[in-house]
């Protein structure tokens, strides 16, 4: 059987990113004059900036705001931004396996690997600036058959990707809402992933 790659979301999966994007939009607040309830933006992570962005700026503002966001993001968001419980070991765990981790997610790319750096999380290659069904194409071009994530989104990209969806109730939705949204595994949390990867390996089919 060839190696199993397994791809992983960044946000509210691998970490836990809301202590520093509320510090960021603060700080963006501040810089700007204009009101962000950073508060109610750290409940809905997962999808691009973008999204987030049009709720406090007009339309025509918002790629010059993302982009001083991002300016300021590593200043502001890094050091702050804790791994969540058991992320290390889950890469550890496909490693340990013989398979590949990947981390594919909407943050932008330069973000995502700075956070991953300072944490010592090592993945075997980071691809940013996608969402949903865009994730498909990076899930594809690493043959990952297993795709884990937190979000609505992140089932949808294992759908289109033909990988099985895992995903794990640290973010925004519940382990029942996961299973309504048709999630095919669900988890507490990361610290399960090692467990549930080697069942899974010895019986891959069943």
């Amino acid at each position: 059987m060839a190696p199993t790659t397994v791809g992983f979301d960044l946000d509210m999966t691998l970490i836990d990113s809301r202590p520093g994007i509320h510090a960021c939009y603060k700080a963006l607040s501040e810089r700007t004059g204009t009101h962000i309830d950073a508060d109610l933006a750290i409940t809905r992570l997962g999808p691009p900036l973008a999204d987030e962005l049009i709720n406090w700026f007009p339309a025509e503002q918002v790629a010059a705001m993302a982009d001083l966001y991002r300016e300021m993001y590593p200043a502001m968001a890094i050091t702050a931004t804790p791994a969540l419980p058991g992320a290390r070991e889950a890469i550890t765990a496909v490693r340990e396996a013989g398979g590949r981790a990947i981390v594919v997610t909407a943050k932008y790319e330069p973000n995502a690997k700075l956070h991953l750096a300072h944490l010592g999380i090592e993945p075997d290659a980071v691809v940013g600036d996608l969402w949903a069904e865009q994730k498909a194409d990076a899930l594809r071009e690493h043959a990952a058959s297993v795709y884990v994530g937190d979000h609505q989104g992140d089932i949808r990209a294992a759908r289109a990707a033909d990988a099985l969806s895992v995903t794990v109730a640290t973010g925004p939705y519940s382990a029942v809402e996961l299973g309504e949204l048709g999630a095919d595994v669900v988890l507490t949390d990361l610290t399960k992933f090692p467990d549930w990867l080697s069942g899974y390996l010895a019986a891959p089919r069943a």
